[in-house]
């Protein structure tokens, strides 16, 4: 390492650890940033040293935000009986970003996995049950990832929810649009099958 470049080399390790970014990537980011320091690098400085301070999960479902409350949940508006369960934050973006859902959500911070010794009490489960009665919950809707863990987190929370009269439904599986058969796999196409609908 030549001298005088520590802290440039300290940044490109700090930079290779983001997901989708490898030593390589990473030193053309940086080198990227110094070369436009006074436009990118110091107002990207201010912006991540002000959300490290003042970013929090929301109280209430787990997103996360700036405030105690994100605006979804102190938005009165979506407080329409329905919740949509998804493993984590960017599985709330994602269905944001397709403005279709106006409910309320509820991230539970990962799925129950026994080999990693990932049980309910680890997961925001708890704080889900306790949501029901809170905001007069009528339809749970399970957008969990079609994985083992998802589907076993699905079946977990599906059993908790038995007799409690919430309705509990999960998001259609299958072909997606513009999808062609021959490149999708196996459990995609038995999914699309057993969610099969009249024409």
């Amino acid at each position: 390492m030549a001298e005088g470049t520590r802290e440039i080399e300290a940044l490109i390790e700090l930079m290779s650890r983001l997901p989708g970014l490898g030593p390589r990537s990473a030193r053309r980011a940086v080198l990227h940033l110094l070369k436009r320091r006074a436009q990118v690098m110091a107002p990207l400085a201010r912006a991540m040293a002000d959300v490290a301070a003042r970013a929090r999960d929301c109280t209430i479902c787990g997103n996360i935000g700036t405030a105690d409350v994100c605006a979804i949940c102190s938005d009165e508006r979506r407080a329409t009986g329905e919740i949509c369960v998804v493993e984590d934050v960017p599985d709330l973006w994602a269905m944001e970003r397709g403005q279709s859902f106006r409910g309320r959500y509820h991230v539970l911070g990962g799925t129950l996995s026994a080999l990693d010794g990932v049980g309910p009490e680890d997961l925001r489960i708890p704080r889900l049950l306790a949501r029901l009665t809170e905001e007069g919950v009528r339809e749970v809707i399970l957008a969990l990832n079609a994985t083992v863990e998802g589907q076993t987190t699905a079946h977990y929370i599906a059993d908790a929810l038995a007799g409690t009269g919430v309705a509990v439904t999960s998001l259609a599986q299958g072909v997606p649009i513009g999808g062609e058969l021959d490149y999708l796999d196996d459990g995609t196409i038995q999914a699309a099958l057993r969610a099969r609908k009249a024409v």
